[in-house]
């Protein structure tokens, strides 16, 4: 395949299919809004499961890579009570075949594995329009533009390739987490850090829940959740961190103060991140020349599922294209179809919503049991 493939978004499900393309000589460049690679923190840790990212990461050729920046323990879980008792702790054997990563560590692994110029930084796309012939224009922010016969959306929840295929948009989806850092936790935050233990806490109740990661150089990461109108978090002053932090924390008085001290010890100031989920089933008809990959194609609620579901979009749609090198709609149309079956069921399969009289410690631990965990 002689076509250069453009892709927009250098996350970990474009930059899979840039890796994956070079691997089998097809050309690609990929651009990116961000200025740099350390433009912004990379988010916390990811359990990349072997049904699927590690999946993607074989057919990139980059397990090795992989392997030697996984974090030994942290598929440990636990299950808290809101009072603090310990309902269920599984121990992280080596043998859960989803060993956890730090996101940056991963992404850097993509980059590293890339020619030099493949991702093109500070391209921030402002528009996308259709040239006929299954050629589409790229316009960015500082009115350059490019012309491909092979466009990829690869740039997450607000991509501004979807609308060449779709007028879908996301949709709150009623709960927004709270992120919180507790740094050298075991000497400065002892009894948050006992409670995390070596790898997940899960601390879950209708309405509120906290989830917590215990991620390199003791660091621990929570997302406190909570199932509220976007005008609920709007009137929190989330600029006045004390005040922020204050208010989040009353939400869950009476529960255990080594579950509540994720929230107010916090070493930075809390922030917001409201959740959008694509309509369930998303799908659209064959558009000549463009398609969509990870959350621009199908984002959804939380589920350990995301970045895993992305990387394997990237390395599907790679093959594909690299065994139908003579006919591009033949190669995307293949990937779109298993892709769209691949997301269904992956919603289809989710864990009760925050809302559930069912989102329980007892609860989770009786899901656990029924997936033979």
């Amino acid at each position: 395949m002689h076509t250069s493939v453009t892709i927009i978004g250098a996350g970990l499900g474009g930059l899979t299919l840039a890796r994956v393309l070079h691997v089998h000589g097809i050309p690609v460049t990929v651009y990116e809004a961000e200025s740099s690679p350390s433009a912004r923190a990379q988010g916390g840790l990811l359990d990349i499961h072997d049904y699927n990212g590690q999946l993607a990461l074989k057919a990139a050729g980059l397990m090795d890579e992989f392997h030697a920046i996984v974090l030994e323990g942290r598929q440990a879980v636990r299950v808290l009570d809101r009072d603090g008792t310990v309902l269920f702790d599984q121990a992280d054997d080596g043998t859960g075949g989803r060993p956890e990563v730090q996101r940056g560590d991963l992404r850097q692994v993509l980059l590293d594995s890339l020619p030099a110029g493949t991702v093109r930084w500070g391209h921030k796309v402002s528009r996308t329009r259709a040239l006929g012939g299954g050629r589409h224009e790229v316009t960015f922010a500082d009115g350059g533009t490019v012309v491909t016969s092979v466009l990829v959306g690869a740039d997450g929840a607000w991509s501004r390739v979807r609308p060449l295929l779709s007028t879908a948009t996301p949709e709150y989806i009623g709960k927004s987490v709270v992120e919180t850092y507790l740094f050298d936790a075991g000497i400065r935050h002892p009894a948050a850090a006992k409670a995390v233990g070596g790898g997940m806490l899960i601390a879950p109740s209708p309405g509120r829940e906290i989830f917590a990661h215990r991620e390199k150089d003791d660091t621990l990461h929570a997302y406190v959740g909570l199932s509220e109108p976007q005008d609920w978090f709007a009137a929190i002053d989330f600029a006045d961190a004390a005040a922020a932090t204050a208010r989040i924390a009353q939400e869950f008085d009476g529960w255990a103060p080594e579950l509540t001290a994720l929230i107010t010890d916090s070493d930075v100031a809390p922030v917001l991140r409201s959740l959008y989920a694509l309509p369930t089933g998303h799908r659209w008809d064959r558009v000549p020349g463009v398609t969509l990959l990870g959350d621009a194609a199908h984002l959804a609620a939380p589920n350990g599922e995301g970045a895993n579901l992305a990387m394997l979009d990237g390395a599907e749609l790679g093959e594909a294209l690299a065994a139908h090198p003579d006919d591009i709609e033949t190669a995307l149309t293949d990937y779109e179809e298993a892709m769209f079956t691949r997301s269904a069921e992956t919603v289809a399969d989710e864990m009760p919503g925050i809302d559930s009289a069912d989102n329980t410690a007892h609860g989770l631990i009786d899901r656990f049991h029924e997936k033979g965990q």
